[in-house]
């Protein structure tokens, strides 16, 4: 199936797996290139010496184009941008709205630039930057989310820039890829639904959680990070609403700890990134700290497979999944039923 998407990035469909920290990784990765559809691997919890491993284990084990999902706001954001350029990754996409300086580096060296955007003025402004498409997500999808619902965002975001728009929030099928179609994207952008494949690294016990979850569970809470966040609700997610901002503090400031150990950054660039997400999202001083719990609630469930320490993102589709297909697997019977309802639609009366 042809689109804007599969023609600017060089995949076969137009599905694109998003970069969803502690799970795209290199398998998962690889696995979604070799199926056809774009894989973008998450750097946000990797050194980067480890980004740089992490893209050549991509490059080794498939010669379908893939990409990287940056954090622009991060202070080795450049440094970051240089290694996807000298790697030869054909995408780079980003959470946060990259400076005009990142987008023209990465075109000038045939980098497609993909930023994810929740906004119509957002796409906007990227748009006018240079980047070459965009992935809107609407109040559906996992992890930080707006308000808007993807059927009243995404035709804003179709009918105000001139570039590609790749639908995100909702989707997990072929039905779903035929109404973002319909509604003028190049393509969708799925995270819970390659989350749960057999190609995910996510450990057993996680997947199974995700699976046995209602719709009614899946729930957006600001007791994480201060931001609204959409994932599983758990006893922890209802222990930390409960939690007085003292004790919530405490736990931020041990959890910081623990990432910058992990990550091996030092506190001051950790201040400093903190202090350009502060700038980017007008956050009380509170919430930035309240951010630094993510990286490690998230490792905790994704990576250690604790569900009782950890936090699960998760997309509303969480309640509607119940398989764990492999990537291929999963593409192939997309773009199936995606054929099938064109079919269905333009057949005679």
């Amino acid at each position: 199936m042809e689109t804007a998407l599969t023609r600017l990035v060089g995949v076969r469909h137009p599905v694109v797996q998003t970069g969803m920290g502690w799970v795209a990784g290199p398998r998962l990765v690889s696995a979604t290139a070799n199926a056809g559809a774009l894989g973008i691997l998450a750097s946000a919890t990797m050194t980067l010496d480890q980004l740089r491993a992490a893209i050549r284990e991509v490059a080794a084990r498939t010669d379908a184009p893939f990409g990287v999902n940056l954090r622009a706001d991060a202070g080795d954001a450049g440094d970051r941008v240089r290694l996807v350029i000298d790697e030869r990754v054909r995408v780079a996409s980003f959470a946060l709205a990259p400076s005009r300086e990142l987008i023209a580096e990465l075109k000038e060296a045939g980098v497609v630039v993909i930023p994810s955007v929740g906004a119509r003025r957002h796409a906007e402004k990227v748009a006018a930057w240079g980047a070459d498409a965009v992935i809107v997500q609407g109040g559906e999808g996992g992890g930080h989310t707006g308000e808007v619902a993807t059927t009243v965002l995404l035709p804003q975001v179709v009918d105000a820039v001139r570039i590609p728009v790749v639908a995100a929030g909702g989707f997990f099928d072929g039905r779903g890829l035929v109404a973002a179609l319909a509604y003028g994207a190049a393509g969708i952008a799925m995270g819970t639904r390659f989350l749960l494949t057999s190609d995910s690294t996510v450990p057993d016990a996680v997947k199974a959680r995700y699976l046995a979850a209602t719709v009614k569970e899946v729930t957006v809470t600001t007791a994480v990070d201060g931001l609204p966040h959409r994932m599983l609700r758990t006893d922890l997610v209802d222990a930390l609403e409960r939690s007085g901002r003292t004790r919530a503090l405490l736990r931020a400031v041990r959890r910081a700890a623990g990432f910058r150990r992990l990550s091996g950054l030092t506190w001051r660039r950790m201040v400093r990134d903190g202090l350009a997400l502060k700038h980017g999202k007008e956050l009380a001083w509170s919430q930035v700290l309240l951010a630094a719990n993510t990286p490690m609630l998230l490792k905790s469930a994704m990576v250690d497979g604790r569900t009782d320490l950890g936090v699960m993102a998760s997309g509303q589709v969480a309640g509607v999944i119940d398989d764990l297909p492999s990537c291929a697997e999963l593409v192939g019977r997309i773009m199936k039923e995606a054929e099938e309802v064109r079919e269905r639609l333009t057949a005679p009366s």
